[in-house]
């Protein structure tokens, strides 16, 4: 990466992610990336605090801080120490919704000694679904006519992956948390508020793009859902709202100004600016220079897909199936729109985790047979790829459903599962390979058409994240099975130079965040165009994949009726 002059602003911009902390050094010139650093989750890697098959998924704050701290670290180990004081400004993104409860002076829970190794008491990850429960509960009052429809600017379903749902069931299984919790925060708000030393409630600044996707916050209701309702998804929520928040802010704003403790920490100024926060795929789309009708889709573990359009165009109307439209979340002046996959890489992890799996057995059972299996792991997904890229996509192809961590768009349902279907003895890996990576883009061409379908234009469609750098074999599936162009950005670390674009509107290099984007933001590296003369057989490869999902739904449906009247 290029070396800037000591005189020269710079931004960094942090991307938490599911794994690790991402930390770009970046020019506010021209958003080209200096340096950069990434520091893993060490209590995450080691399976801490989790529970997979019961779909529990929880981040230690430490991990966070930690992570943070290293990785900034080894971006400005890479730079001479003057630009390090270039520094004007630090933006934020994370995963969401990624909430943790807090005391009265706004510590998260786990950082108290009583409270360190309680799962309760920290970050409940995105894909945390222990809640599925609590979500339908919401869903159920939201629809009761009791309540206002609070669902109704977030795709009119809420989700077991959101605020309040986890909020509520977290703290029903936690008695011994109940009278510590006093508010709950999501990761992108927090670390702004650690960064300045803003953590009180009173003082810490909630972004519009966490309380307007997942936590139902609106104009048109005041703010935050009523406390009647609140207390009637859960008792554990009485006096919730009067603690949270009555204002929101969007990341072109401060959250404050680096502390005196953490500047030390870190070796950056004192007193530069700390943006806002944000969701990662919100702002990934302002770092891939998205504008109106440009869908943006974040590709890795799961997807998150943006599609910004103008407020005056929208109007009134409310898109119903996905996760939220919310004025501001991404480009300040737009109204962005949220959906979403729930797993996209994760599939591929699956089933590379199933290949090894009586590899790993036999390494166990024969540990002098020394098998490479760290070599055999690294290759075993692109081998999969290259064979796959010689497999035929025709009828025959087996059929699979991605839904393996539930749905999330269109209309959010966790407690679907994924299938592979016609198989027969000639079936072999590369072939169930190419149906799982199917399986993903039909679930992206869902999402399209949830938008199209009720109106929304999509003019450009936008990749970023790490399976479009790296996966050819993905994205020519995807544009084949979409029948759209899809380009992919330039650069690797799309979110976190979104946040950096932040940065340097809340340090006040640009004035606005559209002047920011259009200085800094990736170029398109590639274009992938939809094979010519293979649009019926796409056509009918979805039709079949949407006849999957209507039996999957419909078994899902009476498992659940089979359940409760097993209950009763």
């Amino acid at each position: 990466m290029d070396k800037v002059s000591a005189e020269q602003r710079c931004v960094i911009g942090l991307d938490f992610g599911s794994d690790s902390v991402r930390a770009l050094l970046v020019d506010t010139r021209n958003g080209k990336e200096i340096a950069s650093g990434v520091a893993y989750y060490s209590r995450w890697m080691a399976g801490a605090y989790c529970e997979p098959g019961q779909s529990q998924f929880r981040h230690h704050p430490l991990d966070y801080i930690e992570s943070m701290t290293q990785a900034i670290a080894e971006a400005l180990s890479q730079v001479p120490p003057a630009v390090a004081q270039s520094v004007v400004g630090i933006g934020v993104d994370s995963t969401g919704s990624t909430p943790a409860p807090v005391d009265a002076e706004g510590n998260v829970l786990a950082l108290r000694p009583e409270f360190a190794h309680n799962p309760n008491a920290m970050f409940i990850l995105w894909k945390d679904h222990t809640s599925v429960s609590k979500a339908e509960r919401i869903n159920a009052l939201a629809h009761s006519h009791d309540f206002p429809d609070y669902t109704r600017y977030v795709g009119g379903i809420y989700s077991s992956e959101w605020f309040w749902a986890k909020a509520a069931w977290v703290a029903e299984q936690a008695p011994e948390l109940v009278e510590h919790i006093h508010s709950w925060v999501e990761l992108c708000d927090w670390v702004p508020a650690l960064l300045t030393g803003n953590q009180h409630p009173d003082r810490l600044r909630r972004s519009v793009c966490a309380a307007g996707h997942k936590a139902m916050w609106h104009d048109s209701w005041g703010g935050l859902p009523d406390q009647a309702f609140l207390s009637a998804i859960s008792p554990t929520l009485d006096g919730m709202r009067e603690r949270l928040f009555t204002e929101v802010f969007t990341s072109d704003e401060q959250a404050g100004r680096l502390s005196a403790t953490w500047a030390g920490k870190l070796g950056l100024p004192e007193g530069i600016a700390v943006a806002v926060g944000g969701f990662d795929c919100h702002m990934g789309a302002v770092g891939a220079g998205a504008g109106e009708h440009d869908l943006v889709k974040v590709i890795g573990t799961s997807t998150c897909d943006i599609l910004m359009v103008n407020h005056q165009t929208l109007g009134e109307k409310t898109i119903h199936g996905i996760c939220g439209q919310v004025k501001g979340s991404a480009m300040p002046e737009l109204v962005a729109l949220e959906a979403g996959q729930s797993a996209f890489g994760d599939i591929y992890a699956w089933y590379k985790r199933l290949l090894m799996w009586p590899l790993q057995a036999y390494a166990r059972q024969h540990p002098q047979a020394s098998l490479p299996l760290e070599d055999i792991e690294k290759q075993l997904i692109p081998a999969l790829a290259q064979a796959a890229l010689g497999t035929e996509r025709d009828l025959s192809l087996p059929v699979a459903m991605d839904w393996h961590n539930g749905r999330r768009t269109p209309n959010a349902n966790q407690r679907l599962k994924g299938a592979l279907t016609g198989m027969n003895l000639g079936s072999d890996a590369p072939e169930l390979f190419l149906s799982l990576v199917e399986s993903t883009a039909h679930g992206a061409k869902a999402i399209v058409d949830c938008f199209t379908g009720q109106g929304i234009e999509v003019r450009r469609v936008i990749a970023i994240g790490g399976i479009s750098q790296k996966s050819p074999l993905v994205m020519q599936t995807c544009a084949d099975v979409l029948g759209r162009e899809i380009a992919v950005v330039e650069s690797e670390q799309c979110c976190a130079l979104g946040a950096a674009i932040f940065a340097a509107v809340a340090a006040g290099v640009y004035p606005s965040a559209s002047v920011a984007q259009s200085q800094m933001a990736s170029p398109i590296s590639r274009v992938y165009s939809p094979v010519t003369g293979t649009e019926k057989m796409n056509q009918q490869r979805y039709q079949g994949y949407q006849q999957l999902g209507q039996q999957l739904e419909a078994l899902s449906e009476f498992q659940l009726s089979q359940e409760r009247n097993h209950d009763h």
